[in-house]
């Protein structure tokens, strides 16, 4: 198996002794020893050149390492291709699967998984979803048509819809804006909404009602961490399968309980061929 191309980083500013305090204190899961092993391995460069554990730390300087996971868990579901050529690859992403490497996760990535399925180490995802939530993510093909899909997605031109199962809003007038502001939460992986001008913005419409969980269009006109999920939670129907808000909960090892979140649909004008572009997600919530 061909090795994954590095990740890379310019290094911020900061005191940090050396580049080894800095990534201990950068990714506080992967302990000391084991970074002082793969620079001993010639893993861990500065602008190309491998690095001990006593290389000083320099800001602005080019890190690039290469991440390995040992005992890496399986995710038994499968990602399908909804569109594929020169420049853009439209995944389908199933629920538990990872878009990015990130922790316990690298080969059992989105992206890994299509770099090698398309044999394709140019591959770069232009947004994310949770690994929790299911649907279409994006990825550039190609360096030479990248930046302009990069500002795409920056500029927010590009309309995103969700489907969403959560507990019944019978008091609730639809379509109905959720708008709040945002902020950092604790843990860190969390958010919350605070006082202040709001900087999130959720339209919300009723697709189906159940008896007892409703189907959700959800479109978020902002692009905030965990919008969707918190917006929904602080409305009083927690997403179902959501095991972060309103409450932290563990989550099952079992992959019983997915997160009843879709990404659907996404839509935008192609910057490079002036198409209208138009994907829709096969996949499916049960109500």
């Amino acid at each position: 198996m061909e090795p994954l191309p590095p990740s890379r980083l310019v290094l911020p500013a900061g005191a940090w002794p050396s580049v080894l305090d800095f990534l201990c204190d950068r990714f506080p899961a992967i302990g000391r020893p084991v970074w002082i092993d793969r620079m001993e391995r010639g893993m861990v460069e500065i602008d190309g050149v491998a690095i001990d554990r006593l290389a000083p730390y320099r800001p602005g300087t080019r890190l690039a390492y290469r991440r390995e996971v040992l005992a890496e868990p399986t995710i038994p579901f499968e990602e399908t291709i909804v569109h594929a050529d020169d420049d853009l690859v439209v995944a389908d992403k199933p629920h538990f699967l990872p878009t990015m490497p990130a922790g316990r996760f690298v080969e059992e990535t989105l992206s890994v998984r299509l770099m090698r399925r398309l044999d394709n180490p140019a591959l770069v995802a232009l947004h994310r979803l949770d690994r929790g939530t299911a649907g279409l993510v994006v990825f550039s093909a190609r360096p030479e048509s990248r930046d302009a899909y990069t500002r795409l997605f920056r500029e927010r031109r590009i309309d995103k819809v969700y489907e969403a199962l959560a507990a019944p809003l019978p008091d609730l007038v639809f379509p109905h804006v959720r708008e709040s502001r945002i902020e950092r939460g604790e843990p860190f992986f969390r958010v919350r909404e605070a006082d202040g001008e709001p900087n999130a913005r959720t339209r919300v419409e009723v697709l189906e009602r159940g008896e007892h969980c409703w189907r959700y269009r959800l479109q978020p006109v902002t692009g905030r961490k965990h919008q969707l999920r918190l917006h929904m939670a602080a409305l009083g129907a927690p997403i179902l399968g959501d095991h972060v808000y309103p409450e932290l909960r563990d989550e099952p090892a079992d992959f019983s309980e997915p997160l009843r979140l879709l990404a659907r649909e996404l839509r935008f004008v192609d910057p490079v061929t002036g198409q209208d572009r138009s994907f829709l997600s096969k996949r499916s919530l049960d109500l």
